[in-house]
């Protein structure tokens, strides 16, 4: 019996352990959205061109999260090259760049 009671409250512990993480690790919408204010003058107009050199820059709402975190993590350590973006991101924290991608994440391609 004492096994048993022992197992369930290690299992509970793991279950309440991992949910917390999952929660953590996928960022929080809405203080994403307050710290992607920087984000949306470029990456929320429609059509938008930087002017030199000249490129189109990417709509990222609706991108996958996964995709965001590592793509700002790696202009973080400068192993993606665009000096706008690594000036950025090397002011996020990780919780920050978690909380932006999911903000974006979550948009579902309607902006930015």
């Amino acid at each position: 019996m004492r096994n048993l009671i022992f197992s369930a409250m290690l299992l509970t512990s793991a279950t309440l352990l991992t949910t917390a993480q999952n929660a953590h690790a996928s960022g929080d919408v809405e203080s994403g959205k307050v710290k992607a204010y920087t984000c949306t003058g470029c990456h929320g107009i429609p059509g938008y061109k930087n002017v030199y050199p000249t490129y189109k820059v990417p709509k990222i709402g609706g991108q996958n999260y996964e995709y965001l975190v590592i793509a700002l993590k790696a202009y973080k350590a400068g192993e993606r090259d665009h000096p706008t973006m690594g000036l950025q991101a090397e002011a996020l924290s990780d919780q920050d760049i978690e909380d932006i991608s999911a903000y974006f994440a979550s948009l579902g391609g309607e902006s930015s």
